[in-house]
């Protein structure tokens, strides 16, 4: 009932016509940055895992220097603790199977332009059994000497295997 009121009162005033404008001109805004934020999302994913699985000496590049990662409640901060961390690790197939993305208000960041990704799937590391795992990153942009496209770094990775009883 109190819509009904507020809208008709809008209506009344002329002011329900500008007010409209800005809602659609903030969604469709808001569309296209969600949109621009989950292509990032899926590139930095394929370069990521490519790396864990791959690559693994290159993975702190992809870090901030003071970046954090809480291993399954162990955290590992700094680019010489996170490359010890990985070089530990035994080699790994990750099969990411799901993904998803969205990008975090600038007022939560201080003004920095910043996604929260949210994996999960399936990894096998050698000598393991398989496992279903679920990771959280969030992402900042920093500028690029080289593009007018961000590159992207890990501020904050959390890790979790994702074991449950039958």
């Amino acid at each position: 009932m109190f819509r009904v009121i507020l809208l008709f009162l809008l209506q009344q005033e002329n002011i329900f016509q500008p007010f409209s404008k800005t809602i659609l001109y903030l969604a469709l805004d808001f569309r296209t940055h969600a949109d621009q934020s989950c292509r990032y999302a899926e590139e930095f994913v394929n370069i990521y895992y490519d790396c864990v699985d791959k690559k693994r000496r290159n993975l702190t590049r992809l870090y901030l220097d003071k970046a954090t990662l809480v291993w399954n409640g162990n955290a590992v901060s700094g680019q010489d603790a996170l490359g010890e961390f990985f070089e530990s690790l035994p080699s790994s197939e990750f099969q990411v199977q799901t993904l998803d993305c969205q990008p975090v208000h600038e007022q939560a960041t201080q003004g920095q332009t910043t996604l929260l990704v949210v994996t999960g799937g399936i990894v096998k590391f050698e000598g393991n059994k398989q496992r279903f795992f679920n990771q959280n990153f969030l992402l900042t942009a920093q500028a690029s000497p080289n593009s007018d496209q961000p590159v992207w770094k890990i501020a904050s990775d959390c890790f979790r295997f994702q074991d449950w009883n039958s």
